[in-house]
């Protein structure tokens, strides 16, 4: 029997890194100093987060993703905490929504103008106060609506309710007690029913998120995890942390037998938290150092080996903390499959970091392209507080492709004008009373209904003409972004009305057809 070697083939054998050039990178960021072990960064497809060094109470940076270059310093930030801000996450289904927490042991809710921070932002949208320690950690649920999950140094995860009345919030849905330490990490499986967590006592948990029962645990002598993470639909998951030699370790679990893991892997010996970060779309896997100016990553398969190597990106500055853009924020026409946000603190810099898969042709690939989670919830709160389960509402990333609406059964419900149909219903998608009030005025198309619709074609409100000339250079460059973002704006709405035309086309042909035969 002869040898034959096995070549394994795959599409993203040649995915490579691009960083972004000087001018495509956000310069002069007083980065936070704080060693705390999270990304310190949070991306959508509008704005950029990120925590800042500042002295007396804590504070956040939101800039444009278009605002590159030079960072003013005098920048307007997001201030409201008493407290060091220790993490901050942008809500999956409006990106005018960011959650933040604090050594001041709160959770705050804020909520960004459309053109951005122009001022310091004191006062959130909402304040969640439960918890008796400082907070270190947030996630937001994958599929329902402003359902926000915290944990502290108190060692409880509390389910919070955002569409709660009150401003203040002091009690949560659900506090979730089973942990013995710091919760080090957490992470949903695709359609949130399951939560894994990693805890400083070197366990592993997967828990039912809405009910906090405890499903699995795992307590491996040789891997001490720091950071664990569900592996979409393969029922995997995969934790990141130290062997019994100190040697980076990763390790992957059955989700429903914890007691021995399926793959144990020595990476280095060096001392930084392993960030994991999991595209299911294209079952890739990528680990970057806290402290290292490498990234690896992998495709992950359900059979034996399980995990397989592909290359690594190298890079001579250190990441402090890693920012991802959503799916739907890449550029598919240059074939991005991954962007990344380094910080870079000794540069006081944000590196963009795209991974591209090499193609020749311009066209859009849709191999590489699957359907994704969109910016629209599955699933009200109060559906999902009641024991319904759902999986995420999916889009395609093909230009011109509709945006579904949020709780799609309620929208097909309401006709063809279904709710969402502009961006500033779906802004609206958080604020339950708006939704009936941007119906009735869709439906209506009363006088005040046209001439609210009719603010929203010039800024703020305001006649352009009226406006005063910008006087300072810090000014005109904020003119210039609202243009940008007005400009931008109106196109979205233009390719929505197009798709919408032709899918009337579509209907029209299908009726006079349908006669025809008759």
């Amino acid at each position: 029997m002869t040898w034959r070697p096995q070549y394994r083939s795959s599409k993203f054998r040649h995915v490579f890194g691009k960083a972004a050039t000087k001018e495509n990178c956000y310069d002069g960021v007083p980065i936070t100093r704080s060693v705390h072990d999270n990304h310190f960064c949070a991306v959508n497809p509008r704005f950029i987060a990120v925590i800042t060094e500042c002295a007396g109470g804590g504070a956040f940076l939101v800039l444009s993703v278009h605002h590159t270059g030079k960072v003013d310093p005098l920048h307007p930030k997001v201030s409201g905490h008493r407290g060091n801000v220790l993490d901050i996450k942008w809500n999956p289904f409006n990106d005018f929504c960011i959650a933040s927490c604090s050594e001041d042991s709160t959770v705050k809710v804020w909520d960004i103008p459309p053109h951005g921070v122009l001022k310091n932002l004191t006062v959130p949208w909402k304040e969640l106060q439960g918890h008796s320690r400082r907070v270190g950690l947030i996630e937001w649920h994958p599929t329902a609506n402003n359902v926000l999950f915290s944990t502290g140094y108190d060692y409880q995860v509390m389910i919070w309710n955002l569409d709660s009345p009150e401003a203040v919030i002091k009690n949560p849905v659900r506090t979730i007690s089973h942990h013995t330490d710091v919760v080090l990490s957490m992470s949903f499986n695709t359609d949130g029913s399951r939560l894994a967590t990693s805890c400083k006592d070197k366990k592993i948990r997967v828990l039912e998120s809405r009910t906090g029962n405890l499903l699995q645990e795992a307590n491996c002598k040789n891997h001490k995890a720091s950071k664990v993470l569900f592996l979409g639909n393969l029922k995997m998951l995969l934790s990141t942390g130290s062997s019994r030699w100190n040697h980076r370790q990763v390790a992957l679990w059955d989700q429903e037998d914890l007691d021995v893991p399926l793959l144990q892997e020595d990476l280095d010996g060096s001392s930084g938290v392993l960030f994991p970060f999991y595209d299911p779309d294209t079952h890739m896997l990528y680990i970057a150092g806290k402290g290292d100016g490498n990234i690896r990553y992998y495709e992950i398969s359900s059979e034996k080996p399980y995990m397989h190597f592909l290359t690594e990106y190298h890079s001579h500055t250190p990441q402090k903390g890693m920012g991802i853009m959503p799916k739907r924020g890449l550029d598919v026409s240059s074939c991005e499959v991954f962007r990344f946000y380094k910080l870079v603190t000794i540069k006081a810099l944000i590196e963009p970091l795209s991974m591209i898969v090499p193609r020749r042709s311009e066209s859009y690939q849709d191999d590489i392209y699957p359907m994704t989670a969109a910016s629209a919830a599955a699933m009200s709160a109060e559906e999902w507080l009641s024991g319904i389960d759902k999986g995420p509402v999916l889009q395609s990333l093909k230009p011109g492709s509709r945006v579904p609406d949020s709780y799609p059964e309620l929208s097909s419900g309401l006709g063809s004008k279904g709710l969402g149909n502009s961006l500033g219903t779906r802004r609206s998608q958080s604020r339950p009373g708006q939704l009936q009030l941007a119906y009735i005025q869709d439906q209506l198309g009363n006088k005040e209904g046209k001439e609210c619709r009719s603010k929203t074609s010039v800024s703020n409100g305001q006649d352009p003409t009226l406006c005063s000339p910008p006087k300072t250079e810090n000014e005109l460059r904020l003119k210039f972004h609202k243009q940008q973002e007005e400009i931008r704006r109106l196109r979205e709405m233009l390719n929505q009305r197009d798709v919408r035309i032709k899918q009337l086309e579509l209907e029209i042909n299908n009726v006079r057809n349908s006669q025809g035969s008759h």
